[in-house]
């Protein structure tokens, strides 16, 4: 009777103690999976990073829109790693419509004639969404074909709801509208198509930096 009683005790001092450490399992891997995330949320593919893009004029911070156009997010974020858009220019501009860079032709001014053709070798799928493309909007620029796009950006200066639905938007100006404001107010001339968007006076990229959010004042 006594072996009975001692046997019983003796399973369940050892249940408790299996219970005891699969729930210290469970806290451990809590603790790590927590840890994981935050070094994601520290790494990159993260919807609080913005990119400041440095010009000649100054600076704008872009915030992105990761839940409606997270290729196009990713992309863009990619090639300003690479520091694909440093040197490049505003090579389009259309003062109360938007302003356009990103092609990487513009590097060198010994190939103005093929400004607005550059890309990055590949295009982007589309991700066209109820984003409105109104003042400080940032969109993808494409040829005809709806999946062109690739390097290529646009920043509206005026409201252009006639792009909503044709242009994937990703992000928006946060800060710096008054470099915008100044970039397209750049004088221009026509461009060899006869448009009135080439600018008499070279607007560059200095830079796009990928930085956390909390990092800009």
């Amino acid at each position: 009777m006594k072996s009975l009683k001692w046997l019983c005790t003796l399973t369940l001092t050892l249940g408790v103690c299996l219970a005891q450490a699969a729930d210290e399992k469970k806290d451990e891997t809590k603790q790590t999976e927590t840890k994981s995330d935050t070094k994601q949320n520290k790494g990159g593919a993260t919807s609080n990073e913005v990119a400041v893009i440095k010009t000649t004029e100054g600076d704008m911070v872009v915030t992105f829109w990761p839940d409606v156009a997270p290729k196009t997010v990713e992309n863009f974020k990619t090639l300003a790693r690479k520091g694909f858009y440093d040197g490049t220019a505003f090579h389009r501009i259309i003062k109360g419509f938007m302003i356009q860079g990103g092609d990487p032709n513009t590097k060198d001014p010994a190939k103005e004639d093929s400004y607005g053709t550059g890309g990055p070798g590949y295009s982007v799928q589309a991700e066209f969404n109820d984003k409105h493309h109104g003042p400080g909007v940032l969109s993808m620029a494409r040829s005809s074909d709806p999946n062109s796009a690739g390097s290529q950006f646009f920043i509206c200066h005026g409201d252009a709801d006639s792009l909503d639905h044709q242009y994937t938007a990703f992000g928006k100006l946060t800060k710096g509208m008054d470099v915008l404001e100044k970039i397209a107010s750049t004088p221009v001339t026509r461009s060899r198509g006869g448009e009135p968007s080439k600018p008499t006076k070279r607007v560059e990229i200095k830079s796009v930096q990928i930085v956390p959010s909390d990092s800009v004042k």
